[in-house]
């Protein structure tokens, strides 16, 4: 048997350990006092989940964020914050671990990330400055709502994995937007097209704030945009969001790193677990369906967002 065989097995046997983790810890976070728990198995904890939320995250095209603040937030007993903080860093090193594998298999299209980023990390900054001014309470409550309306849209998005764009818009022929790439379950290349470029530019604003604010990388917002509304196939979706979620999250790193909102006792075992994590969820997006990863991350993301919402309000 072949390890790309051994791997994509392996991936179910992943999943269901992702979530069988959040009941336990949940149960850990309720019965067992933070001072009574050594510091170690936070840390562990935190390397574990995050390894296996690269894998899931890679392949459904979500971004580590998205997953990471509301379950770590909820789960885990650190300031939001600091969580915050950290799950730009984890998305952003998502980003950078995943990104040169894709890059290099033609699926992600840097004039596309760069167009729709270079606006969207701008507005990213405008978010962070806003999150890190709101209590922890409020923080917690626009939390929860923003992750269940992500989790109904993500339910309700259907994603089609070839548009047909018959003509290209103005804007994009202007930034030459356009690509061809191997697709490896038609056994050919798959020349693409985008259009409704000046739409997509004002949605980018929007989840580059919400992105900034709340932490959350934003991958869930740039692969149904970039796929249902600019027209890109879903594996380019899917990768070229990696390289936006590089771009957007840097830029509103720096504001929690400047307001000391970064706390390297969570950010180390987060980041690393991460980095390892999305390598293998890199070589696994082609060989994977996606579908399958998706339902389990709308499971996780509707788990996480009650759950944030009830600590907003003291429950």
């Amino acid at each position: 048997m072949g390890l790309k065989n051994i791997k994509v097995r392996l991936l179910p046997g992943v999943l269901a350990t992702l979530l069988f983790l959040m009941p336990q810890l949940a149960f850990a976070a309720s019965a067992t006092p933070v001072d009574t728990a050594a510091w170690w198995v936070w840390v562990l904890g935190l390397f574990v989940f995050t390894f296996l939320l690269g894998i899931v995250a890679v392949i459904a095209g979500v971004g580590g964020g998205v997953l990471y603040v509301p379950i770590v937030s909820s789960f885990f007993p650190f300031h939001i914050d600091f969580v915050r903080g950290t799950g730009l860093l984890v998305a952003l090193a998502g980003a950078l671990s995943a990104g040169p594998p894709l890059l290099r298999k033609g699926l992600a299209n840097l004039k596309l990330a760069m167009s729709m980023s270079l606006i969207g990390s701008m507005s990213s900054i405008a978010g962070a400055l806003v999150g890190l001014a709101l209590p922890e309470k409020s923080i917690q409550m626009a939390l929860g709502l923003t992750i269940l309306g992500i989790t109904v849209i993500m339910f309700l998005s259907k994603n089609s994995a070839y548009p047909q764009i018959e003509k290209p818009d103005t804007l994009s022929k202007a930034l030459q937007i356009y690509g061809i790439y191997y697709d490896e379950h038609l056994k050919k290349d798959v020349d693409w097209q985008i259009h409704r470029t000046p739409v997509g530019l004002v949605l980018f604003i929007l989840i580059g704030f919400m992105a900034g604010m709340f932490g959350l990388g934003a991958g869930w917002a740039n692969v149904p945009v970039f796929n249902l509304v600019l027209g890109a196939p879903l594996r380019v979706s899917v990768a070229t969001s990696v390289f936006v979620l590089s771009i957007n999250d840097t830029a509103a790193a720096w504001v929690y790193l400047h307001k000391g909102a970064v706390l390297p006792l969570i950010a180390v075992p987060s980041v690393a677990g991460m980095m390892l994590g999305t390598k293998i969820g890199a070589k696994l997006l082609t060989k994977v369906h996606t579908n399958v990863v998706r339902r389990v991350v709308i499971i996780l993301l509707a788990v996480a967002g009650l759950r944030a919402l009830l600590k907003g309000f003291g429950i």
